[in-house]
């Protein structure tokens, strides 16, 4: 069961990879207490590190998770697998404590979590600019975002374009206490 968090939005971020979107996810928190957890964290934790460490040699959960970007489609193929019964399985599981989820990768799971209407709100994190697409292990495309924010630029240009989303979305769903 998902937890209801007063005055917290649910949020789903999304972009390809090394675009800024655990990055995001932190100034989430920073500036407005929004929890986060990424879906390779989460996946990892449940299933992943138990299925590859005796085929890879991983010793911990952390070597395989940092393993990640070089078996990105192993990982999109694993978490597509979990959710073959429930297209939404895996985002059920991270929102049951947490506000945001970080790294979405498969269509077919994002339309169901639309279709069961867990996110308030979805982001795209652009960094087109700076890096190429990629394929094979993401297929939803920019469009399907609510908001789109710019991380083209430097650091202290993403944070203010998170700060200046914040004033215009997330204000209305946080409380004074931030």
């Amino acid at each position: 069961m998902i937890k209801e968090r007063p005055n917290k939005p649910k949020i789903l971020i999304l972009g390809h990879a090394r675009s800024g979107k655990d990055t995001l996810g932190e100034l989430f928190n920073e500036f407005y207490g929004i929890t986060f957890k990424s879906s390779s964290e989460t996946a990892n934790e449940l299933f992943i590190y138990d299925k590859l460490k005796d085929a890879h040699g991983y010793t911990s959960p952390l070597e395989c998770f940092n393993d990640r970007y070089d078996k990105r489609t192993t990982w999109y193929d694993m978490i597509c697998e979990y959710n073959k019964d429930d297209r939404a399985r895996l985002a059920k599981d991270i929102l049951v404590d947490t506000d945001c989820y970080v790294g979405m990768r498969d269509l077919e799971e994002f339309s169901e979590c639309v279709n069961q209407n867990l996110f308030d709100r979805v982001i795209w994190v652009d960094a087109s600019k700076r890096l190429t697409d990629e394929t094979g292990s993401f297929n939803i495309p920019m469009s399907r975002a609510d908001d789109v924010i710019d991380n083209n630029g430097t650091k202290d240009e993403f944070r203010q374009n998170v700060i200046e989303f914040g004033k215009k979305f997330l204000n209305s769903f946080i409380s004074d206490e931030y």
